[in-house]
């Protein structure tokens, strides 16, 4: 009985050990964990809770592309119920930079299925907004990477304008409030005081891509999914910087009329002194009314940077 009893003993012992080795930080109404490295940093909390409110290097990344060369390339695939390719794009394009201005140049172009209308627009809504985003078309002037005052705004805005400036604020501004989709706008502004309940937040420290990074995670808790749109975000800061390295997050939601169901991943990299995405990740299924549902994934691939 004794000899039973021990290792269950030891057990319990490592187990509050483990325990003990995390501590916990009320900031507002936010209970936040913190990993023993993180302590032993002495990381300012308060001050890194306010830096990831107010992050604009993650959408400063993304306007980088706007004033650089590149070659990205890209990798959309529609999918049926059974996972299967429906209808697929797979390309690589040049973007050029010159005279306070750019164009794309496409390298190579393969369609399968029906990606492509007979006049050669998108069959798929997912496609649409893709191309809107990763595409340019013609000649565009006079862009520059700053973001302040830089604000998404959907007002004055309908039909596929206004989901796109929806779309950017999920994609390049997850955790921020969205305004005009019924059912969701408040659900989506993770680090206010008013949705800390319902979440559990922890911050630690590890290596991502040879970058020493301190990690924010945010996590549904269970039981409180139908309360959110952001299930989990993960993100990975430079620990010098406080530069995005890399995010992942998922969005839910289910409103009846229409649902999502939604996997992104960025991967970040430099270019010179410039942040910019080098690895851009989709898995999305969703449905709105009056539309069928689509499943979609994409791989958007970014290097030589010039």
């Amino acid at each position: 009985m004794i000899k039973k009893i021990i290792p269950v003993f030891f057990s319990v012992l490592l187990a509050a050990v483990a325990m003990g080795q995390d501590s916990a930080m009320v900031i507002g109404k936010k209970t936040i964990t913190l990993s023993e490295v993180v302590v032993n940093n002495k990381l300012n909390v308060p001050a890194f809770i306010d830096r990831v409110k107010n992050d604009t290097t993650f959408y400063k990344a993304f306007k980088n592309l706007r004033i650089l060369n590149y070659i990205a390339i890209n990798d959309v695939r529609m999918l049926d119920k059974s996972g299967g390719n429906r209808a697929t794009m797979h390309s690589k394009i040049h973007q050029i930079r010159d005279s306070n201005c750019r164009r794309m140049e496409t390298l190579e172009q393969q369609s399968t299925g029906d990606f492509y209308t007979t006049d050669s627009g998108y069959n798929y809504y997912t496609a649409q907004m893709y191309a809107s985003l990763f595409f340019t078309i013609g000649l565009v002037c006079g862009e520059d990477n700053i973001v302040a005052g830089d604000a998404f705004n959907t007002s004055g805005k309908s039909g596929l304008e206004k989901h796109k400036e929806q779309l950017k604020i999920l994609f390049f501004n997850p955790g921020k409030k969205i305004t005009g989709i019924p059912f969701v706008s408040g659900k989506t502004a993770i680090y206010e005081d008013d949705m800390a309940e319902l979440y559990d937040i922890s911050v630690d420290m590890d290596e991502y891509n040879k970058t020493s990074c301190y990690i924010l995670r945010q996590k549904v808790k269970r039981g409180k999914e139908d309360k959110v749109v952001v299930d989990e975000m993960t993100t990975w800061f430079n620990d010098k910087t406080f530069e995005v390295v890399a995010r992942n997050y998922n969005l839910r939601y289910d409103a009846g009329v229409y649902d999502f169901d939604v996997q992104m991943e960025v991967q970040m990299t430099h270019a010179g002194n410039y942040l910019v995405p080098a690895l851009i990740k989709y898995n999305g299924n969703w449905k709105a009314i009056f539309k069928k549902r689509e499943r979609g994934v994409f791989t958007a691939t970014l290097f030589d940077f010039k």
